[in-house]
């Protein structure tokens, strides 16, 4: 299948594609507003911290990166819909701060921890831009309480539909990571090199045949994880309206027994026109 291309945004293609240095510098300095000049090194960290999800049907992989010795990112992308994100975002930042202090070394070995989170869906519902970022601030006078946090959170679902003449190298990279067809990553990548390296990289991981045995079986867990949560949905509605109706018929009965027993009617003539029990109807006399 030699015109087989892997999505970007299914995260084990975006792992693969950040193994390229050029790509990881380009997509960096996109996100964090530097130029990349500025970044003289970076490097891929172990993520052991995150293996209990690698099996997780979430399908969610992380990568882990440590940029000019001091600064650690974590990126991700998340595509089904996690309304807690944000909290498990705060939680696993929160732990790479903390995992970089040993037992009797000082406060200052602590390196900046900055999250990215690639969203396939809304996670600020009221707000229109694709992309926020977040700092520890004061409240009314909005400066930094500290620098060594920070998250960046891209939403794909609120990118333009077509590529502005004024698009910024960061909605490039959202727009290439969302691409479902060759013909929109082969137009992305001819703006920008760094995004043309990343092209490059997912055309051959795209043809390496254990790479895509390992592709699909990401995909295999997303997809499998959508209907999971699909199904149950849909069981849930389905016992709610079931539960519901019940009840309904309930009230409506006993709303029925009120007026009749108003009326003077004998508990039996009650309990055969609402088919409730004796003993309830008494108990409303």
């Amino acid at each position: 299948m030699p015109d087989f291309i892997m999505k970007p945004k299914v995260d084990f293609a975006f792992k693969e594609i950040m193994m390229d240095e050029k790509a990881r510098t380009g997509f960096l300095a996109a996100v964090l507003h530097i130029n990349p000049e500025d970044i003289k090194e970076t490097h891929i960290l172990n993520t052991s911290l995150r293996k209990l999800h690698e099996d997780d049907k979430l399908g969610i992989l992380d990568v882990r990166i440590l940029l000019n010795n001091d600064m650690e990112i974590d990126a991700e992308i998340q595509l089904s819909e996690l309304e807690v994100w944000a909290d498990r975002s705060l939680f696993y930042t929160s732990k790479m701060f903390t995992e970089q202090i040993e037992k009797g070394q000082k406060y200052d070995v602590f390196k900046k921890c900055v999250s990215i989170s690639i969203l396939g869906f809304k996670l600020f519902k009221n707000e229109p831009d694709f992309y926020s970022c977040f700092h520890i601030r004061e409240d009314t006078r909005n400066f930094i309480y500290t620098d060594k946090m920070e998250f960046h959170v891209i939403e794909l679902p609120k990118l333009p539909d077509e590529i502005r003449e004024n698009s910024s190298d960061l909605e490039l990279w959202a727009k290439f990571i969302n691409a479902e067809r060759k013909e929109e990553l082969d137009m992305i990548a001819k703006q920008n090199v760094y995004i043309q390296s990343a092209y490059d990289r997912l055309q051959i991981i795209s043809q390496d045949k254990q790479k895509r045995l390992e592709y699909e079986a990401r995909q295999k867990a997303l997809f499998d994880y959508n209907q999971f949560m699909y199904e149950s949905e849909k069981r849930g509605m389905e016992k709610g309206i079931e539960i519901g109706t019940e009840r309904g018929m309930e009230i409506a009965n006993e709303r029925t027994a009120k007026n009749l027993i108003a009326l003077g009617l004998p508990t039996d003539i009650i309990v055969q026109g609402t088919g409730l029990s004796a003993g309830i109807i008494d108990a409303m006399r």
